[in-house]
């Protein structure tokens, strides 16, 4: 018997359920290019979001991509990010010929630190990709503030906060767009999938397009796009996940309350703050070693050989990556406490069937 504890677990629907689902695809031989199973997600979606439009993709990096390239900002032009996050993040700002700025973190919650975006804002300034971080929300209301202030876009890689509500709001609704990855490892997936979530009217078509080569008729190419459309299995595999997302949710506060309870208030382990007015998705554990008598690549060794995944969860910081050691605004010393953050962080294993024992298992390997 395999008794090794990954990282993360994707959460499905019974074979029976998702078998029922797809059972259709056979009748009607329409497997992709936004089909019955794509439209009906997107509709569930909207509703369950509270959100006016939803656009689905093959992944979430490309949904972040095409809302970025949407905007149709000045190539060369600066955007305001956050260094503490995964590689997508900043790689559709720059594959969209942006310059990302990379600004430093809260050390309590791990979002950007809004207190720092307004010094970095210059007459290059075109937008602010914030980044919800483990299911910790940004400081929506100064960003907007900030925005309007400098006539700034802003687009949120809410990668990890999908189900996630401020003041009983989506996270899907803040900014210009939000978007989403449902990823196999995401509370919510779609095998592999992601949306982008807006207002704008206008982009519904224009988004529709982009994921579609540019076609916009039968003989008409109007944008250099690609391909980036979700296909009818992903689609159902969402549909069936979405009715189960309340209880995904229920399971993993269960997991999460009992790590609180064994290792909230030791010293030198550091925990990520609750948020005042945020539902949680609890999509990530973060635990921060600094000052343990472990440090955390010594408690990584640990658990690896006790048989337990754990995740250097953001790190190395992507001002750090090889590929941007010659940008200007490059270099992990510049985010100091994302730097802090960075070289002390790790995930523990999170997902909604970890059995409460093989919490304490995981935890007392930690605290031995």
């Amino acid at each position: 018997m395999n008794d090794n504890i990954l990282v993360t677990r994707s959460s499905m629907p019974s074979y029976e359920e998702y078998c029922e689902e797809i059972k259709e695809l056979w009748d009607s031989h329409w497997l992709t290019n936004m089909g019955n199973k794509h439209q009906l997600l997107q509709q569930e979606l909207e509703e369950f979001l509270g959100i006016e439009h939803v656009v689905l993709y093959t992944n979430g990096h490309l949904a972040l991509e095409n809302s970025i390239a949407a905007l149709n900002l000045p190539k060369g032009g600066e955007v305001i990010t956050t260094p503490f996050t995964f590689a997508s993040t900043t790689h559709a700002i720059v594959r969209n010929g942006l310059v990302p700025v990379f600004c430093d973190i809260r050390e309590d919650v791990f979002t950007i630190d809004v207190d720092k975006i307004e010094e970095l804002i210059t007459p290059n300034t075109v937008a602010i990709v914030p980044v919800h971080v483990y299911g910790n929300v940004c400081d929506v209301e100064k960003i907007d503030y900030l925005s309007k202030k400098y006539g700034i876009k802003v687009i949120y890689d809410a990668a990890h906060s999908f189900g996630v509500k401020y003041k009983g709001i989506s996270t899907a609704c803040f900014g210009d767009a939000a978007m989403f990855s449902f990823h196999a490892t995401k509370v919510f997936n779609t095998i592999e999938g992601g949306c982008v979530c807006f207002k704008n009217d206008s982009w519904v078509k224009l988004l529709n397009d982009m994921k579609n080569f540019g076609i916009i008729g039968p003989e008409t190419v109007e944008y250099v796009g690609g391909n980036a459309k979700m296909n009818e299995f992903q689609a159902a595999m969402g549909i069936c996940n979405l009715r189960h997302l309340g209880e995904e949710i229920r399971k993993r506060k269960t997991v999460v309350e009992k790590y609180r309870s064994r290792l909230e208030g030791v010293d030198g382990i550091r925990l990520s703050a609750i948020q005042e007015d945020v539902e949680s998705n609890y999509a990530y554990f973060p635990v921060v070693f600094d000052g343990y008598k472990y440090t955390r690549n010594e408690i990584f060794e640990k658990l690896a050989k006790a048989g337990i995944g754990a995740r250097k969860y953001f790190y190395p910081l992507t001002n750090s990556f090889d590929c941007y050691r010659n940008y200007p605004t490059a270099g992990a010393e510049r985010t100091p406490i994302a730097q802090h953050i960075a070289l002390r962080v790790l995930t523990l294993p999170l997902y909604a069937d970890l059995s409460l024992k093989d919490v304490d298992r995981i935890c007392d390997v930690i605290l031995t």
